[in-house]
């Protein structure tokens, strides 16, 4: 029994070294983490160093302002104020540049109120220039009423609130309908909104005696295609159905083609004419 016991739990000498090396490796790995928390400390912030750091790379790239310098504040007309003098009233080269773009494209400023519509410009601002704001209401000749379908783009920038961009849409817009009918119309012309159209439109007026008329039964595809109240299947249509039925004698028979509406019509009408 004891020999058996002992042939059980005996050991060779090459399992004793390897037991012996296993307990090394887990004792190392052990007192690993012990040995590197000794080896490398933790480096203590110079508090001093670090201010003095902060305050150098302050110097070197020092921050805008938050508050602007008001400066001298002065009398001034927003319509004739030069970008200086907007800077020397306070504001900023930014909403300089602003208030330069929107007189640049014909906008005014009839009340110092109007300055308030300025995107960028704060209440603050508003309420500091405002007891300072002039504008010459004065005028030594009466606006004249421009005629939208005769006038150049020269003459249409003379609108108030109408500069170069307006001037050309206008035109552009106006050789693709034929004329304007009514100043109504110009609502239709890109970016000439309800709220601009009630700035400009006591500044204009129509003379539908101008407009370029529309043969319907000589017109080609491809003029009619400039139309901008007609799509591209409209304008197929009219011609198709020409074909097919002949020359169109009035308004009713163009009425047939299913996929022209009352409303295409009315705005059509004025422009064509049956030979």
């Amino acid at each position: 029994m004891k020999k058996q016991l002992k042939e059980h739990f005996s050991i060779t000498k090459k399992e004793w070294n390897g037991l012996v090396v296993l307990l090394l490796v887990i004792a190392l790995v052990l007192a690993a983490p012990y040995v590197y928390q000794r080896l490398h400390k933790d480096t203590t912030i110079n508090e001093k160093a670090f201010a003095a750091a902060v305050a150098q790379l302050e110097k070197a790239n020092p921050q805008p302002e938050t508050t602007i310098t008001t400066g001298a504040l002065f009398k001034f007309d927003p319509n004739k104020a030069s970008d200086a003098d907007w800077q020397k009233l306070g504001l900023t080269a930014k909403q300089a540049q602003i208030i330069k773009n929107y007189t640049a494209k014909g906008g005014r400023f009839r009340k110092a109120d109007d300055l308030q519509k300025i995107y960028g410009l704060t209440k603050v601002d508003y309420a500091r220039l405002a007891p300072f704001i002039i504008i010459d209401k004065n005028k030594t000749e009466p606006a004249k009423v421009i005629e939208l379908n005769s006038a150049d783009s020269a003459q249409l920038t003379k609108i108030e609130g109408i500069g170069p961009a307006f001037a050309k849409r206008i035109i552009y817009y106006r050789e693709r309908l034929g004329g304007f009918v009514n100043k109504e119309q110009l609502k239709e012309v890109f970016g000439l909104d309800y709220v601009k159209y009630a700035e400009i439109k006591e500044q204009v007026r129509v003379d539908a005696r101008r407009i370029r008329k529309i043969d319907i039964n000589t017109i080609t595809f491809d003029q009619l295609r400039l139309m901008p109240y007609l799509n591209y299947k409209q304008v197929n249509a009219i011609i198709e159905y020409r074909k097919e039925h002949g020359n169109y004698a009035g308004m009713d028979d163009l009425a047939n083609i299913a996929i022209i509406d009352a409303q295409i019509l009315r705005k059509i009408e004025p422009y064509l004419v049956f030979k």
